[in-house]
């Protein structure tokens, strides 16, 4: 786990937002509750996804663990720190064909490819990205909540207006948070 994406963490204990920044100040926030009020969760708010983290040993260690770069790797021989990323791509033969076809080779193509595609993407995947984040959000804490489903349908529809109305009476804190999580 690092700290080095700009939404940051967010801890809930109940329905109510106890903590939130980096990760290890939200760490050690959670380590200082008292766990009989309630179970608690921590969200990364980048995704929406619910974090288990390692709190034991000292205040020092858990922010060392927790820290920004706790865990970037040691680069060793290789490509140079250009932030290029090697993986499989799966393609048919006559895609393979193509792209050899291309000037600069498979991999310049594809990454044009990619970058025109991003262009035309008007902003689709950005407001793709924050719907699911939000829903993964609401799914973890607040699936049992009166309206969920509507909710939900109204929030994939892209129906803002609904979606407030719908979460309104939902604890404040909740409430809140999933609208914050929309506006990235």
């Amino acid at each position: 786990m690092t700290d080095e994406h700009p939404l940051g963490w967010t801890a809930f204990q109940g329905t109510r937002r106890i903590a939130q920044g980096p990760l290890a100040e939200v760490g050690l926030a959670v380590r200082r509750l008292d766990e009989t009020r309630g179970p608690v969760l921590i969200f990364d708010d980048a995704t929406g996804r619910v974090l288990d983290l390692d709190l034991r040993g000292s205040d020092e260690e858990v922010r060392a663990r927790l820290a920004p770069n706790a865990e970037t790797p040691v680069r060793g021989r290789g490509r140079p720190k250009l932030g290029v990323t090697a993986r499989e791509v799966t393609l048919l033969p006559r895609h393979w064909d193509w792209l050899a076809d291309q000037p600069g080779g498979a991999s310049a193509a594809l990454r044009r490819l990619v970058d025109e595609a991003r262009k035309a993407d008007d902003g689709r995947t950005v407001l793709r990205q924050a719907r699911e984040r939000c829903y993964r959000f609401l799914s973890g804490i607040a699936g049992d909540l009166p309206g969920f489903e509507e909710a939900s349908r109204a929030l994939f529809a892209g129906d803002g207006a609904r979606f407030s109305a719908l979460i309104a009476d939902w604890p404040g804190d909740i409430a809140d948070h999933a609208l914050r999580l929309l506006e990235r």
